[in-house]
């Protein structure tokens, strides 16, 4: 088994052969246009468009917190939309982040990335806007995707 790849670099571009998952924290507001999403956007429209459908559609289907969106966005490369973040900002309640649910999503990253053969590619997830802390957030990664045989790539712009 091995651990977690860190390289400099953009996690919308993952390096290597094979299907690849991008997995991402979304929040559960239905909000899109800060940090890392713009990077996606830019890249491919549709994760985008799949999540404020799902966010809208909500009352029928399995948005939440810990739920995984998989939107397939080239032949061989998937973005996960997790939500991960109760809001967007920082309040009494303290940081948008909710572990416990990177912690279930993650769980339904591994179980795809099983079926799909796919190694996951990720920008240290819960970290930025949402306000967690990577040495919280490392141990589910570790625990749930590489302890499962996952191969994982943590990428750290520029």
């Amino acid at each position: 088994m091995s651990g977690i790849t860190y390289v400099r670099g953009d996690a919308t571009a993952p390096q290597g052969e094979g299907v690849k998952i991008i997995v991402h924290v979304c929040n559960d507001l239905g909000g899109w246009g800060k940090g890392f999403v713009l990077a996606v956007s830019r890249r491919w429209p549709e994760p985008e468009a799949a999540y404020r459908r799902w966010h809208r559609e909500r009352a029928g289907n399995d948005f939440a917190l810990g739920a995984v969106q998989f939107v397939q966005v080239e032949r061989y490369v998937w973005v996960a939309n997790m939500v991960g973040q109760r809001g967007m900002r920082t309040g009494s309640k303290g940081v948008p982040v909710r572990y416990a649910a990177i912690d279930d999503g993650l769980r339904k990253v591994a179980e795809r990335a099983g079926e799909l053969d796919a190694s996951t590619h990720m920008p240290r997830i819960g970290c930025g806007l949402a306000g967690g802390t990577w040495a919280k957030v490392e141990p589910l990664v570790t625990e749930r995707l590489v302890a499962q045989g996952v191969e994982v790539t943590v990428y750290d712009h520029g």
